[in-house]
């Protein structure tokens, strides 16, 4: 008779090995955003669609030092500074930017992915050694959403130095981590702005309830970014508060407040009927939904809330007919001229006249076709 074969023991599973980091500065580039229709729905189950904002950007790099240096983060000369040259600039400096700059937003980020890492079972190395800095052009407390892109930056070079694989992390999820690194600072906001700068390009987004309940994320459907007319941002130096205009609104709906329930669904219907009129080329409808968009916000939050300061923008923009609306909460607005090039020359004409800055949007490409 043959010798009896024994079947050997199972295999125990493999431990995860520890995520290899990467000896070379990372860098990435993350453009700021404008949200075209639906907006501030995305807080609320709504719909939206948005855009990546090639015009400005946020800039991380992570630069890997010797070891036993430590994490350090870099303050950035302008928007982290600590010295003044008398209390009139250091006023001046915080009435128009506030007392923070982004190396909170670094700081956050790191705790954020750590955590993330923990969580799914990814060992980190014990010691690891490296500077995190940034740059931004994206004017701040304009609506651009200047802070999201500094944080989507940050967890991208993270994600880079540790070899953490695209595929880890699924694309409709990742929005998701770049607002926990805000809410950890207590900045309020949804996940649009998150959204558009994870995917780039157009995207329009579906935040049901049902959808967000089940998996934790909306419906993000991107859009062919040729679909767009000739978009105008307009912008002025703004010290809005994002947080303070969207408090009031927030707990009125948590109530059950019948008239912000019926107003925030028709903002999120002008986003569903904005993306009909995009497929179908018809700007005059797009216009007619922009200007519906910023009426109901503004028969929502009040002019208090919205600030004398935009509502002249939006005022300006439309003293031309351009239709105008909001990019975000407040500090700038984007504008559209369904008349053609005349209406647009008039539009330049009017902000200048006014003190604003005027320029045309550039769409930034889907992230998948970057670079």
């Amino acid at each position: 008779m043959g010798t009896r074969q024994t079947a050997p023991p199972p295999a125990m599973p493999a431990e995860r090995p520890p995520l290899a980091r990467k000896a070379v500065p990372v860098t990435s580039r993350v453009h700021a955003r404008v949200g075209l229709l639906g907006n501030p729905s995305d807080g609320f189950f709504g719909k939206t669609i948005s855009l990546s904002l090639e015009n400005f950007y946020a800039e991380v790099t992570l630069t890997p030092q010797p070891r036993g240096r430590g994490i350090s983060f870099k303050p950035h000369a302008v928007h982290d500074r600590c010295q003044f040259s008398s209390l009139e600039d250091l006023f001046d400096r915080v009435e128009s930017a506030g007392y923070y700059g982004g190396v909170r937003l670094l700081m956050a980020a790191c705790k954020r992915f750590y955590q993330h890492c923990q969580k799914r079972g990814r060992t980190l190395p014990a010691a690891d050694d490296f500077v995190l800095s940034y740059d931004t052009t994206i004017p701040r407390q304009a609506g651009l959403s200047g802070s999201s892109a500094i944080a989507c930056a940050a967890l991208n070079c993270l994600c880079s130095h540790y070899g953490v694989a695209a595929e880890e992390i699924a694309l409709p999820e990742r929005p998701n981590l770049v607002l926990s690194v805000e809410q950890e600072l207590g900045i309020t906001a949804g996940l649009q702005d998150r959204v558009i700068q994870v995917y780039g390009g157009l995207v329009y987004m579906d935040f049901d309830r049902s959808t967000m309940k089940r998996d934790g994320h909306g419906l993000y459907t991107p859009l062919p970014p040729a679909l767009l007319p000739r978009l105008w941002l307009i912008y002025a130096d703004n010290p809005s508060d994002s947080g303070r205009v969207h408090s009031d609104v927030k707990r009125r709906w948590a109530e059950g407040d019948p008239e912000v329930r019926e107003k925030m669904e028709l903002v999120a219907a002008c986003a569903e009927e904005g993306k009909e009129a995009l497929i179908s080329g018809d700007w005059v409808r797009l216009a007619q939904l922009m200007d519906r968009n910023f009426d109901l916000r503004r028969e929502m939050f009040g002019d208090a809330a919205l600030g004398e300061l935009n509502l002249r923008m939006v005022a300006t923009a439309r003293s031309v007919g351009a239709a105008a609306k909001f990019t975000g909460s407040g500090g700038a607005i984007v504008a559209l001229c369904p008349l053609g090039e005349q209406q647009e020359e008039l539009l330049r004409d009017v902000c200048v006249a006014e003190g604003f800055s005027i320029e045309e949007i550039k769409c930034a490409p889907p992230t998948s076709e970057q670079g």
